[in-house]
């Protein structure tokens, strides 16, 4: 009797530690995370399923810049190419690569509407509005969608660097998430160039 009573001691006092060493919130917080990168992929999946009928309206325009519509047609093909798994959030290099081909595409998306506004017929097209105003959405979704995944792994990281739950990351393999980041800092981080003089 004395071995079953110690038994159930145990299996207390391991759910008290493990409760302790937070243990359930690693187990919450990547769970958040994940949901929240899940968020992510389905409003990149959304912008890439545009991608065609924008492609498919532009060139009805006669004389378009082809070279800006091959740009946007092999800048999703990349983005669309690369297949995310769980993994691909505990792999850094992998997870780089991932933000790269999003980046590129929408880099691609960026100038092809910038060259669009050359086009008066195609400023008229309903049709093209009314793309451009979902494209216009999707980009706000996206935008909202990563900020709550890079404040989801922010609250898993800070669990997983600080003490004593760092020990517990340590036997549980629980590693520090790669966070979303800007592809070209250096570039952004220039303040723009204004001229007033007159032409």
């Amino acid at each position: 009797m004395s071995s079953h009573f110690l038994k159930i001691f145990l299996a207390a006092l391991i759910a008290v530690l493990l409760s302790g060493c937070g243990y359930n919130e690693f187990q919450r917080l990547d769970e958040q995370s994940k949901s929240a990168w899940s968020e992510v992929l389905n409003q990149y999946q959304r912008r890439a399923d545009l991608v065609p009928n924008i492609v498919a309206t532009v060139k009805g325009e006669a004389a378009f810049e082809q070279e800006t519509l091959t740009r946007v047609i092999e800048a999703r093909a990349s983005a669309t190419s690369i297949k995310v798994t769980p993994e691909t959030l505990n792999d850094p290099a992998a997870f780089q690569r991932f933000q790269q081909a999003q980046s590129g595409l929408s880099s691609a998306l960026s100038r092809l509407l910038m060259v669009t506004e050359n086009y008066p017929n195609l400023k008229a097209n309903q049709g093209f509005q009314d793309l451009r105003v979902q494209l216009e959405g999707t980009e706000n979704r996206i935008a909202v969608a990563r900020n709550r995944y890079i404040q989801s792994v922010q609250q898993y990281n800070v669990l997983a660097r600080s003490f004593p739950n760092n020990l517990t990351a340590m036997v549980f393999s629980y590693s520090v998430k790669p966070s979303l980041a800007v592809v070209n800092e250096v570039k952004i981080s220039q303040p723009p160039s204004v001229n007033f003089e007159k032409k």
